[in-house]
């Protein structure tokens, strides 16, 4: 992977930290969730004016992601009602990139080395060594965690590849992202319509600035990503986007007032020994 591609990703990473962290502020998550998507797709739809439309073969993939983006929003919000921040961020993001890695090979053709398959390994490896001991208190993974954390892990994967498989047949990652993502914004503003009633809109009027950020650090942080997996094995860029696990980790110390017990301290390690290993090797 190439140095740029690399730091883009990484800052992806911080941004991908940042928003999920208003899910853990939200007293609604799902609500919250919605919100930062639908505000994503109004930033998106600004953008198209400035866009290629998408090739005709890019739009089942565009349509596939946003469906997958519903389950996602949707599990991410019950994991978060089970475990803190700290501990679901790692599970749900921790576990996504090995599915990814075997169905990219599987799938898209993609090969890894030796060295990127061990640095792949010990990222994940630091990852879940994250998420043994929860905050405030709680240790272990109960059930409903659990169950909820690798339920979002699965659809990372989906549309992961959904989305790389999409940029790359488009030829213009750009493009893709933005159409994306003002699809994926109405689909939300719909699904709530339509499970909440319409008079909910109100409701996420009062935290419009709130959304409107993590909005756009979504937007931000997927556009890199689906630009990156255009440029480098989608496996790669899944693993090292997964860092952002770090940066949660951060946000739930200094601003959720997280713990931060030696076990998190050791896995942060054990991630950067993974990242060494994908950038050197």
């Amino acid at each position: 992977m190439d140095t740029p591609v690399f730091l883009l990703v990484i800052t992806a990473a911080a941004l991908h930290a940042g928003w999920n962290a208003l899910l853990k502020i939200g007293l609604d998550r799902f609500l919250t969730a919605s919100l930062i998507q639908i505000a994503a797709g109004l930033v998106a739809l600004a953008a198209l004016p400035f866009v290629a439309f998408p090739k005709p073969e890019a739009w089942p993939w565009i349509g596939l992601s946003a469906l997958l983006h519903i389950g996602y929003n949707s599990y991410l919000a019950r994991a978060y009602q089970h475990g803190d921040l700290g501990q679901v961020y790692p599970l749900a993001r921790g576990s996504s990139p090995l599915l990814v890695a075997l169905l990219a090979v599987l799938l898209l053709g993609d090969r890894l080395t030796a060295g990127e398959l061990a640095g792949l390994l010990v990222l994940v490896g630091g990852i879940w060594l994250m998420a043994v001991r929860g905050g405030h208190g709680k240790s272990g993974l109960n059930r409903s965690l659990l169950g909820c954390a690798l339920m979002t892990a699965a659809f990372i994967a989906g549309y992961t590849l959904a989305d790389a498989t999409g940029a790359r047949s488009n030829g213009d990652a750009l493009s893709y992202s933005m159409w994306l993502f003002a699809v994926n914004g109405a689909v939300m503003a719909a699904v709530i319509a339509l499970t909440r009633g319409p008079g909910t809109f109100l409701q996420l009027g009062p935290h419009w600035r709130g959304g409107l950020a993590g909005g756009a650090m979504s937007l931000a942080a997927y556009s890199i990503a689906i630009w990156a997996m255009t440029q480098a094995p989608v496996a790669l860029v899944s693993a090292l986007r997964e860092t952002s696990v770090l940066f949660a980790l951060l946000i739930g110390a200094l601003l959720l007032k997280e713990p931060l017990p030696p076990i998190r301290l050791l896995a942060c390690g054990v991630i950067a020994a993974g990242v060494a290993l994908l950038r050197l090797l």
